[in-house]
This record gives C-alpha cells, structure tokens and sequence, in this order.
C-alpha cells in the first residue's frame, strides 16, 4: 500500500499486484447523504449527466471509447459515495483514466437529451421497487426513520427527480467534485511512479475551474443518526409470492471495536449454513429457503439487519422464532470462548479475502472505505484487532445491539 495527498488535495492510494491487469476507482463524497431535502435523487442525477459529454467528447464517443479500452467500467451512487470504476490491460491504464478524467473534470450537462435521461432515471426507478427484497428493505428503512436520507431511495422519488434542472445539478457538481473531496485507488502491476505520474498528470494539472479547485472548502458536515422506530410493520402488494421479512436494529453509537465486536458475533448468528438463525429456521423446522443478517456499516446506514423469505402462513411462526432467538443469546453469560475467538477471525479473513479476490472490488472498496472512514487500509488489517476482542465485549455489544427491533413483512394480498 502506498498512499499520496497531491497539492490540490486529491488522494491516491496504490496497492501493487502481480497481473497485467490495472484497476481503477475515483470516488468522491457525494452520494445521496449529502443531498438536500428538496433534491432527493440528485446525487445519481450527476452520475448519470457525467456520461453525457464533455468539452470535447460526445456522449457516443465516451461510449465508444470505454468499450475499446475497458474490460470492466461502470459508475454507482450510494448513501455516502458516488464512485467510477473500471479496469483496464496495464498498457491501457493511461488512456481509461484519460477517458475518465475527461467525463469527470470537463464535462457540459448538456440540456440535449437531459428529459430523455431523466425518463431512464424514472424507469430505473421503476425496476428497482419490482425487486420484492429491495422494496422489503425500502419500506423498512421508511417505517423506521423519520429524518434519515436512507428513509427514501438513492434514486430518490419520481416527484423529485423530474422536477431537478441542469442548474441544480451544475451547482451540486460544483459543491461536491472538487480535488479536495476526490479520492483515487489504483490496483496495479505498474509501479507506484508510473501510476502516481498519470494520476497528477491528469488530475492536478488541469484548469482550476474544471477541477473545481477555485470553489471554497466548506467542508462537508457530519452525518447526523437517529434510532429506529421499533414496530412491526406490513405491506401488501399483489405480485409478490409468499412474504418477504426484515429486520433493522441501529449501531451508529458502536465505535470501531464494537463493530468488530458484533462482526464475530454475527458469524456464528446470522452469516452461513451452521449460523443460528439457519440452523433453527431452516434446518430444523424447514420455514425457509434462506436467511442470514448483516452489518451494514456505510456512512449514514449504520445497522444490524435481518432478512428471510417464507409463506404467509408462516410469517408470525418464523418472526415469533427469531425474537426468541435474540433473547436467548442475550442471556448467555459465556459463548465465545478464545479459541473459539480466533477461529471466528480466521474466518472472517478468508471471507474478507474471498470478497476482495478481483482487483476492481479491492479498488472500490478501498476508495468506499476511504471516503467513509479516512482511511482505506484498515480493510487489511481489521481483523488482526479482532484477536483479543473478549467474549464479555462481544456479548455487551449484543445486548445493546439486539433491542428494539424494526420489522418489516411484504407478502401478498389475501383474497377474502
């Protein structure tokens, strides 16, 4: 790993590999929690004008361009994010990060064309609420927030997205992509000097105003939580087969420790076939095909979630299971012994390192995790801290973890 703060303030971070492969992500702080409440959605707005031209490559010559240089490339909005990523043969990095810098530093939002991509953004929307699980965990995340941006959609609402001009968006593009909030991870089997000599010779010899540098450093707030509305709650649509539950609990008081804490405890509770919730609701009673929980530990999300499908008929069955479950392991007093601790490590090692096997993964998720948390390298050595974490630690965090509850159900309309 190396890692390098140009004058202008961009950030590379650069991990060599043995390929002749080169990875790539540019992320900026700019995804859907820093938007405004009257301009929900405009974050994935920006990214998807950022493609529509620039000063002097048309939209058709971008494209063109990406599907002769990468073998990989694509761009995504999340909560505390927006990211471009792609990879490229090693002899090519150059020109795809060229091409990139071009969509990213000079581009015009043209307002040709700008309804026609606001109708495939609608669209888009659209596709996304016909997923019975992503419509599950939005109308959960709805139910359980009052202020939090995570209680609309990173699309936002269609309202919203058809009322957003070009000026909004030159105006958040001018707000947000600036040097100073750009971070830029390259995986590489060019050297450190090649790759940190591309990156300033696109990125911080430009025009001040292109890259945004002569915009004043307001800097961006903290994000600010609150708790979940504890609740049951349930949905009907139609179309959906059988019923779709999930489950949220808030972490966003746990310190770094404490979510590592609750990552080993979620090895054993809710991550593979042997887990507690698999073993009880799946093998032994057969209520499910799958179910499992996870941490959900991005800027402005932040929670200990729960997700299964079942029949309607066993909807209050399996959520009556699955509260009996949590109160049980609240109760234990020793469950992890060191032993135990160290081998929950070691798997969580080979399933951090399975995820990060492709280069363009490890790319974005040294970028996310820059951008979130200050530092992306702590995505290689969490788990050497997790080694001495107590079972008394583990079991104080699932206590305080596991109460007051967010339930969400979608299941089909019964007939009367």
């Amino acid at each position: 790993m190396e890692k390098i703060i140009y004058k202008n303030g961009v950030k590379l971070l650069y991990k060599s590999a043995e390929n002749n492969l080169t990875s790539f992500t540019i992320g900026y702080n700019a995804g859907a929690n820093v938007e405004e409440n009257s301009e929900l959605g405009i974050a994935h707005v920006v990214e998807h004008m950022l493609f529509k031209g620039t000063s002097s490559r048309t939209e058709y010559e971008i494209n063109k361009l990406c599907d002769e240089t990468f073998g990989f490339c694509n761009a995504m909005t999340n909560y505390p994010y927006a990211v471009y990523y792609g990879t490229t043969l090693d002899e090519d990095f150059e020109k795809g990060f060229e091409i990139y810098s071009d969509i990213l530093l000079n581009p015009t939002f043209p307002k040709h064309g700008f309804k026609e991509e606001i109708g495939v953004i609608c669209e888009e929307l659209k596709e996304w609420k016909d997923d019975s699980s992503q419509f599950c965990e939005d109308s959960l995340f709805y139910n359980a927030f009052e202020r939090r941006r995570i209680k609309n959609l990173i699309i936002g609402t269609e309202e919203c997205i058809r009322s957003i001009t070009i000026e909004q968006i030159v105006n958040f593009y001018r707000r947000y992509y600036r040097s100073n909030n750009c971070i830029v991870c390259v995986i590489s089997s060019l050297s450190f000097k090649d790759v940190s000599e591309i990156v300033e010779k696109y990125f911080c010899n430009s025009s001040p105003e292109l890259a945004n540098e002569n915009q004043p450093n307001e800097g961006i707030a903290p994000y600010i939580y609150e708790n979940n509305k504890p609740g049951t709650h349930f949905q009907y649509r139609e179309d959906v087969q059988g019923a779709k539950i999930q489950y949220c609990f808030s972490i966003h008081d746990l310190n770094a420790r404490q979510i590592s804490a609750l990552k080993l405890f979620n090895l054993v509770f809710g991550e593979g076939t042997s887990s507690i919730l698999y073993d009880e609701i799946r093998t032994k009673r057969g209520l499910v095909y799958d179910i499992g929980s996870k941490i959900k530990n991005e800027t402005g999300i932040k929670l200990f979630t729960i997700s299964l499908g079942t029949s309607y008929e066993n909807v209050d069955k399996t959520i009556e299971i699955i509260n009996n479950e949590i109160e049980k392991v609240k109760k234990l007093d020793v469950f992890f012994d060191h032993q135990c601790i160290l081998k929950l490590c070691k798997s969580y090692k080979l399933r951090l390192m399975l995820a990060l096997e492709k280069s363009i993964q490890t790319s974005v998720s040294l970028c996310a995790y820059e951008i979130m948390y200050g530092d992306g390298s702590v995505i290689f050595s969490e788990f050497e801290k997790m080694e001495n974490i107590s079972d008394e630690e583990i079991m104080e965090v699932v206590k305080s973890v596991l109460v007051n509850a967010t339930i969400q159900v979608l299941t089909t309309k019964v007939k009367k």
